[in-house]
């Protein structure tokens, strides 16, 4: 159990990433032809695309933080995938450039023209302009990414030297870690999301946001234990109880998402505000009243009907069809969020929603694997490891 060559990546994670990686580069050479024919489509569209990989990759962030802070045996079988989603924020900051690019197209105190003809927007300018915009953004991915950094480099100099006090360092790390986080997380929702309606406002928006991260972050382990428990050396340890922990994680995510949008919606209608139920009011209209119904019943109705089953919890395969469908949804979820800023007759998908979609996800998985293929799969010196193996 010492020697970190017996836990090292498959071969088959290699030929992944290769494959990956051409399936970004063919979304990537789609959605630039797009771009081509309608610029302002293509980043309206690459900007959901965006915030779907990047939610996956904060939410994997946080729930690492949450492992360390909790010591729980569940966190260690999937540390190392943790890891690796969280490692590539840098890209993710690279990749978020065509949206720094196209900041007209998307928010209107982003057009020069939009400003002048409304005094409310003239209001705002003091923090919604580009360059405060970008200072913010780069300021998030600093933070998150070197507190991520702090913490995945403690882990593998956990698996060098064996020195039990660094448990205890990455414990205290992960504290300030988590509030940070949802800090970070919060802000992030007004600039990215909030902000292409700069008239509405959600004080429980943030925390919505946040709640989607979680569900992200379990979907994408949940299929990412599956194709590792498949394979050796993870198949000799993954056993149906470690399944049973994720499908119970992901269970709690999908039911506190489900609260906060739920008592989002309560808030603000029982408010009738015209300044806050006219988000609303674009949704519930035309194709959009569907895509809403569809969030309701198949975000939150049909896995919490699911995720009752013990039975469906343990199997690896059953779960991670439930795992696949919300990770669908997730982006479901965020294209009913942006797209009636941009469509306000009724829904209107376009098919760069689905190249920039796949492009940037290829991309993004062939980075998660090249990461994770650099180290052992799991933590091999951490003095809980035994408890979460299955025995003899």
């Amino acid at each position: 159990m010492s020697e970190r060559s017996t836990w090292s990546a498959p071969a088959e994670l290699a030929q992944l990433e290769r494959k990956l990686w051409m399936i970004g580069g063919a979304g990537a050479l789609l959605s630039i032809l797009g771009a081509l024919l309608d610029r302002a489509q293509a980043v309206q569209s690459y900007l959901v695309a965006w915030l779907l990989w990047a939610g996956v990759a904060f939410g994997c962030f946080a729930v690492m933080v949450l492992h360390h802070l909790s010591r729980g045996g569940w966190g260690l079988m999937v540390r190392r995938v943790f890891e690796a989603a969280t490692k590539t924020m840098p890209l993710l900051a690279i990749l978020f450039v065509p949206v720094l690019l196209g900041l007209p197209h998307l928010y209107s105190w982003a057009d020069p023209e939009a400003v002048a003809a409304s005094e409310y927007l003239q209001q705002k300018t003091n923090y919604l302009n580009a360059s405060f915009f970008t200072l913010r953004f780069v300021a998030y991915f600093v933070i998150l990414g070197g507190l991520g950094w702090l913490i995945c480099r403690r882990s593998l100099e956990q698996d060098a030297t064996g020195d039990p006090r660094l448990a205890r360092r990455m414990q205290r790390l992960a504290g300030p870690s988590l509030g940070i986080y949802v800090l970070v997380a919060t802000l992030a929702a007004v600039d990215w999301i909030m902000s292409l309606d700069p008239l509405w406002y959600s004080s429980l928006f943030g925390v919505y946001f946040v709640g989607g991260h979680g569900v992200s972050a379990f979907a994408f382990v949940i299929l990412a234990a599956l194709w590792l428990s498949k394979r050796q050396p993870m198949s000799r340890v993954f056993t149906h109880r470690h399944f049973h922990d994720y499908g119970k994680l992901l269970f709690a995510f999908v039911m506190l998402w489900a609260y906060f949008a739920l008592s989002q919606l309560l808030i603000i209608w029982s408010g009738n505000l015209a300044e806050e139920i006219t988000w609303y009011f674009e949704r519930i209209q035309g194709g959009w009243k569907y895509l809403g119904m569809a969030l309701g019943l198949l975000h939150f109705g049909l896995p919490f009907l699911l995720l009752l089953s013990r039975n469906l919890k343990r199997d690896a395969r059953r779960l991670a069809i439930v795992a696949a469908l919300l990770l669908v949804l997730r982006w479901v979820d965020l294209y009913w969020q942006v797209g009636p800023a941009f469509h306000h007759g009724g829904l209107a998908l376009h098919w760069l929603d689905l190249t920039t979609v796949v492009g940037l996800g290829g991309i993004w998985l062939a980075a998660v694997a090249r990461f994770l293929g650099r180290h052992s799969l799991l933590p091999i010196n951490d003095p809980h490891l035994e408890e979460a193996l299955p025995g003899d």
